[in-house]
């Protein structure tokens, strides 16, 4: 393996600015904005006005860590990424679990990019792995209209059981192609992550309605339940506006509501779901400084995350400045999906890691802060191969033995764009996202970021 010095990638002025807007937003930095932009491009990065070089070392740790999952435990001949793998006990062969999962396979995409930008592995290994995954998604795996099965078998594609064909998944993987395609700057890439793109016939999965149905079923159909309500579904609506082959319309962009939720002194946009809710869109999709006519997207994910962490204190369950944190995630009994505000599932002091990985471009100090925190205390039974195991309960001595594909895809690309934003300005090259949030009227914010967001009903 050809490791190059662990130096973070180049930083420019305009990106030395971005990484301050969470920061600033947060009130974790009082230097005026223009000492950042005052900066020049050889003077040391922003972020270190965020973060410590032990900060920094440590998220290189957990970036390096995440990377070898999604080039490990990912089949050669499909490139499709596990959706699971162990994480303590593992070899780096190739987990003897046989589901893939869409979305993990498209972090990974997007994890490729980050390995060759830090100099993990090989450019040549990795675009081949590009290639492959590419190639096996356009012309072999199972689809319909375009949109694939959430999981599927790693080897032959073929979907499980009981598995739909996932609208936002399908969204997922997108993100990750358009990222390979943007970075890599390769003709044979180019062709065929645009031709996967291109392909989706988004108004299908519309099925007579002004929101995306959540799925579809070759037996039943459509499923009932819709992307309806604010939560991770900007990612999904975004790249279906802006398909130049088949599109939806702009107005689609205000047939989602934007529920109110407060929770103390905190009020935001957000329905009754998981943190990771407020992240997933944002790993790709750059919304700091910019709004909407509902609200400044970045603004409402650092509002919802502050909420999250005083639930947890709330609960009087151990979470404190060091330990907090609850997500969809594993559990001691299984999967689950939990957290609030308000209280979803079995919260029983588990803690979650990829809550606060996914948060970092939005609490920084206090993201590091609980990550360093737990590896420190907890990593001899919570740190593996891979990172951080999925979730643990220290009191029930319980460590989760796997890794989840997209909990260490959320908190390494959030890591690496809180890190030069490298995620954001590569996905933000790809002209269609780029002319989908012209188009539903997103704008440079020029006013204060903690606007009360509106909020905005289906139209009838």
């Amino acid at each position: 393996m050809s490791v190059r010095p662990s130096t973070p990638p180049h930083i420019t002025r305009r990106t030395a600015t971005k990484l301050l807007g969470g920061a600033l937003l947060s009130n974790l930095v009082a230097a005026p904005l223009a000492l950042a932009q005052q900066q020049t491009e050889a003077a040391h990065p922003a972020y270190t006005r965020l973060l410590s070089d032990d900060d920094l070392i440590f998220l290189e740790d957990l970036e390096r860590s995440a990377c070898l999952f999604f080039s490990e435990q990912v089949d050669p001949s499909s490139g499709q990424v596990l959706d699971r793998a162990t994480n303590k006990t593992s070899t780096g062969e190739l987990d003897p679990k046989f589901v893939s999962s869409i979305a993990a396979t498209g972090f990974g995409l997007s994890a490729l990019c980050i390995s060759d930008r830090r100099g993990y592995f090989p450019t040549a290994r990795l675009k081949k792995q590009v290639l492959t995954t590419l190639q096996f998604h356009l012309n072999k795996m199972p689809h319909e209209h375009g949109f694939f099965y959430h999981f599927n078998d790693v080897k032959t594609g073929k979907p499980l059981i009981n598995s739909e064909i996932s609208s936002i998944d399908t969204a997922i993987l997108l993100c990750g192609v358009l990222t390979a395609r943007a970075y890599f700057n390769d003709s044979r890439i180019t062709d065929l992550a645009t031709q996967l793109y291109n392909r989706v016939d988004w108004p299908w999965m519309l099925n007579g309605g002004q929101t995306f149905s959540m799925g579809w079923r070759p037996e039943t159909g459509f499923i009932s339940t819709r992307w309806d309500h604010y939560s991770e579904l900007m990612m999904l609506y975004l790249l279906a506006i802006g398909s130049p082959t088949h599109p939806v319309p702009p107005e689609s962009w205000s047939a989602f509501t934007r529920p109110p939720m407060t929770f103390g002194p905190y009020t935001y946009i957000s329905g009754r779901d998981p943190l990771f809710v407020h992240q997933f869109s944002h790993a790709w999709f750059d919304f700091a400084r910019q709004r909407d006519a509902y609200a400044n997207y970045f603004a409402n994910s650092i509002t919802a995350t502050r909420a999250h962490k005083a639930f947890c204190f709330s609960l009087n369950r151990g979470y404190n400045d060091d330990y907090w944190g609850v997500s969809a995630s594993d559990w001691q009994h299984g999967y689950t999906a939990w957290g609030g505000p308000p209280l979803m599932g079995p919260v029983d002091g588990s803690v979650v890691p990829s809550t606060a990985a996914g948060s970092l471009p939005f609490l920084p100090r206090e993201a590091v802060r609980v990550l360093r925190s737990l590896r420190e205390k907890f990593g001899q039974d919570a740190w593996g191969r891979y990172g951080f195991c999925d979730a643990f309960h220290p009191e029930l001595h319980w460590y989760d033995p796997d890794v989840l594909g997209i909990d260490l895809g959320i908190g390494l690309l959030m890591a690496e764009n809180l890190r030069t934003a490298f995620i954001w300005d590569t996905f933000m090259q790809n002209p269609e996202p780029v002319a989908a949030m012209k188009a539903c009227g997103f704008k440079r914010e020029r006013q204060s970021n903690t606007a009360e967001p509106k909020t905005a009903s289906p139209k009838s």
